[in-house]
């Protein structure tokens, strides 16, 4: 199985990885290992693809599935759950509770304290990123923190409208570095990672590292709704060990 590991130098008790689209059952568009139940692909083929995930992957549990819907939610998860949660990112101090958060161009960020106990898996489409999504994950750590982000559309591949860009700058002015002009009149190539960085950075996290992985250019490993349309998901990890382990 063919994953990506983060690059960030996490406590030992902290597992985490991002899914490509390589092997699965998926077929057609979806082709590979789609883990997305809500774009159109056969439901049960979709969850022989999450089982034989989890499987070979060695996680504790099945991870707790997001209804996500670009808001700025992030929801506390105490245990292990079947229910799909209406949020944009999950947060949890239990050991074993595995978060995840599905993309195919959003970017995927991972957050873990530095102690190990408590970690968070985060959807940050561009609305909420701009919304404060990621501030609020982080303001349920304790201690410092640090982040990982994972496989999303790079700048080069994300051309956006005045109304992006506006959304960033107009709250935070150094934003505007992240943006050049596009090719066209009032559109910018907006760079989600760095972004995502001076929103961290903002809110006290110093400690960013990135995947720097492009799923638009990448259509060998991953899913990508801008260049696809119609397409599957692929989905970023992360849990707590048995602190003995």
């Amino acid at each position: 199985m063919e994953v990506i590991v983060p690059n960030w130098p996490a406590p030992n008790r902290v597992k985490a990885f991002a899914s490509t689209r390589v092997e699965g059952f998926s077929t057609g568009v979806y082709a590979g290992l789609n883990l997305g139940k809500h774009v159109g692909d056969d439901e049960q083929t979709v969850q022989q693809n999450r089982e034989w995930l989890c499987q070979k992957s060695g996680m504790p549990s099945q991870p707790v599935w997001l209804n996500q819907t670009h808001s700025t939610h992030v929801a506390s998860v105490r245990k292990s759950t079947a229910l799909v949660l209406d949020a944009d990112g999950a947060f949890t101090e239990t050991q074993g509770v595995v978060c995840s958060a599905m993309t195919a161009d959003c970017l995927p960020v991972l957050l873990c304290n530095t102690s190990g106990t408590q970690v968070a898996a985060v959807h940050a489409g561009w609305r909420g990123l701009a919304d404060g999504i990621l501030e609020n994950a982080v303001n349920k750590f304790d201690g410092e923190v640090m982040a990982w982000l994972g496989p999303a559309i790079t700048q080069k591949a994300f051309e956006v409208g005045q109304d992006v860009y506006d959304a960033f700058v107009t709250r935070q002015p150094e934003a505007k570095q992240a943006f050049v002009a596009g090719a066209q009149v009032d559109k910018f190539q907006a760079d989600m990672f760095a972004l995502a960085t001076l929103r961290l950075n903002a809110a006290g996290v110093s400690k960013v590292y990135s995947s720097d992985l492009c799923t638009y250019n990448d259509e060998q490993r991953f899913y990508s709704y801008r260049r696809d349309g119609v397409t599957g998901r692929q989905a970023t990890f992360i849990w707590i060990e048995d602190y003995a382990s």
